[in-house]
């Protein structure tokens, strides 16, 4: 299936690991130019060498984008060194060790929002106004299992909650535009240096438990089939999606 993506520009934000990385090489593999942005920039430089190994157009963009001067900034960029922002990926986020409502600081809470909504939220704005002069484009919101279910940190929870129902609002404000805006919601996810990886290493038993009892398939997933589904979402294949909030979760959330 032609996925309509050749010769289209991406901005992925977080893209220099995990998830965001794998959604960046797929929308490569397809054709696309992209832009990653990322706050390391040692592993962001890598990863966009690795891509650009592969024959894809990648560019390293250094930013913060938990603020609202760095996501402006990293969009200027984007559309500086591709031409234009057709596709938007807000894949920016992380619990950052938030806990229980009980237990988070006020702190906490300004950091896990900033960085899992409002970095979305900056983001957006700056791409929507060349989205809206030039024809329309995608969006799609990397949201979490942990905004449609229950996990025990409570800023990210709302972070992530309130990023699928900025989806929805978006889907229908931007639909006259010809912009669409879809989110997804992945489940538990391993891949190396990752935070259940790192939980793997730490608490074997805890992380094997979790499979049999937590994991309908019995297994994590991989960056590789969340981003498989973000590039179709991104797509001209999915023309008829907005507003949707796709779960990637293998049952993991019918589960809980």
């Amino acid at each position: 299936m032609d996925l309509e993506l050749k010769g289209r520009t991406a901005l992925v934000v977080g893209g220099s690991r995990g998830i965001g990385r794998a959604i960046a090489a797929s929308l490569a593999r397809e054709g696309a130019r992209v832009a990653l942005v990322a706050r390391g920039e040692e592993t962001l430089r890598a990863t966009v060498a690795a891509l650009r190994s592969t024959g894809a157009e990648a560019h390293a963009i250094v930013a913060d984008v938990s603020t609202e001067a760095g996501a402006q900034a990293a969009v200027g960029e984007a559309i500086e060194t591709l031409g234009s922002v057709e596709v938007l990926v807000n894949n920016a986020g992380g619990s950052l060790g938030s806990g229980t409502f009980e237990k988070a600081t006020a702190a906490q809470w300004r950091e896990v929002l900033d960085l899992n909504l409002m970095a979305a939220v900056w983001c957006s704005q700056a791409a929507v106004g060349w989205m809206h002069e030039h024809g329309g484009g995608a969006i799609v919101n990397v949201s979490s299992i942990c905004g449609r279910e229950y996990c025990a940190t409570a800023p990210y929870m709302a972070a992530k909650a309130a990023l699928i129902a900025m989806t929805k609002e978006m889907s229908v404000s931007l639909a006259k535009h010809h912009i669409r805006v879809n989110s997804v919601a992945p489940g538990s996810v391993m891949f190396p240096g990752g935070s259940w990886d790192r939980r793997a290493k730490s608490d074997p038993e805890r992380i094997e438990k979790m499979q049999r009892d937590e994991l309908p398939m019995g297994r994590f997933g991989t960056p590789e089939e969340v981003a498989d589904v973000v590039t179709f979402l991104c797509s001209g294949r999915a023309s008829w999606m907005t507003g949707a909030c796709v779960p990637v979760d293998g049952a993991q959330g019918r589960a809980l």
